[in-house]
């Protein structure tokens, strides 16, 4: 009964996965395309709950539904893009072909290797508990966490300062 439900849940969230990445791939607006990117995060976030991983889960919310679409869509806003996007000319049958191919050769390499190599598992992973998972990599990467703090610091810092010098300018314009 539990891996009947496990298995739904993982097709469900393997569907909210691939709808998110299709409506961002597809999506012509910007705001729409961020839109379907937090949708697959969300099904990633869903995918971390089933692998036991609810650290993983949340850190994914966090950091990047939390974060990381946000400083998107404020590089968004802050830059000005236009709403919609220009009408592009129709594509082809062949250049959907084409792109069904690139797209789905991948999968179709995965998906041969893991049926014919499949990987030995265990029953039930490990479990590591939070303090553990933040003193394991806390002790050899503390260095990479703060310059990426940095770097995400000096990232918005200049954007902040690029849309106020964007602001100054526009209103000595008038």
């Amino acid at each position: 009964m539990m891996e009947s439900a496990a298995q739904a849940l993982f097709a469900f969230y393997a569907i909210v996965i691939v709808l998110g990445a299709l409506g961002a791939v597809r999506a012509v607006n910007l705001v729409r395309a961020l839109l379907g990117l937090i949708l697959a995060l969300f099904g990633v976030s869903g995918m971390y709950l089933l692998m036991d991983a609810p650290l993983l889960a949340l850190m994914q919310l966090l950091i990047y539904v939390g974060a990381v679409v946000v400083l998107v869509f404020f590089a968004i806003m802050l830059t000005r893009a236009p709403a919609g996007g220009e009408e592009a000319a129709p594509k082809s049958i062949r250049s959907h072909l084409l792109a069904l191919l690139a797209a789905a050769t991948p999968g179709f390499l995965l998906a041969w290797s893991v049926i014919t190599r499949p990987a030995p598992s265990l029953e039930k992973p490990a479990s590591v508990s939070p303090a553990e998972l933040g003193q394991g990599l806390l002790e050899h990467y503390i260095l990479a966490f703060e310059l990426i703090s940095v770097v995400l610091f000096v990232a918005m810092s200049g954007a902040v300062i690029l849309a106020f010098r964007g602001f100054s300018r526009k209103g000595d314009d008038a």
